[in-house]
């Protein structure tokens, strides 16, 4: 079963990122916002990024979403399987530090959760975070992960892994 191309949540409309959500990208990509993800990235590996997380409904049946609110994108949360053999990453991302504080990366989160534990079935998702993203790490709380002793991936140093179960979503 695919993963639904569109959820609701009572603020917020989770959709598959359309060219149109570029220029927020990529603005995104190219402040300290990004500092998290090892950015700042120039306009050009904003492109390749974005192609990529397009890319990847086509290639997995799956991805991340663009979190739109009141007709405006302001970030993008979901699934990412860059490679196999693991389960996937869950990931969260506010575009703008003026969406900070209100709740809504974390209501994204438990819609996208829900959906690929109760209609999909999924068993777990990794959650990855750098030590120093302290809205991260309590957003990774709310949602019900718990951090583990899983070294970080090569691709992702000094990140600190949580994992989130259907278990503790149920």
């Amino acid at each position: 079963m695919q993963a639904a191309r569109t959820l609701t949540t009572a603020r917020l409309t989770l959709r598959m990122p359309q060219a149109a959500d570029l220029p927020a990208y990529t603005s995104y990509c190219a402040s300290d916002r990004s500092r998290f993800v090892r950015g700042p990235f120039t306009a050009q590996q904003a492109f390749d990024k974005f192609a990529a997380m397009i890319g990847h409904w086509t290639l997995r049946g799956f991805g991340r979403y663009v979190m739109e609110h009141e007709g405006q994108p302001i970030g993008h949360v979901g699934p990412l399987a860059a490679v196999t053999g693991t389960p996937p990453e869950m990931t969260w991302t506010l575009w703008e530090g003026a969406f900070e504080g209100q709740g809504l990366a974390t209501e994204a989160a438990l819609a996208v959760t829900s959906h690929l534990f109760n209609d999909l079935g999924w068993p777990d998702l990794l959650v990855l975070v750098q030590p120093d993203n302290i809205g991260s790490h309590r957003i990774a709380e709310k949602v019900g992960a718990r951090k583990t002793d899983a070294a970080a991936p090569a691709w992702y140093p000094g990140c600190l892994t949580y994992r989130l179960t259907a278990e503790v979503c149920a």
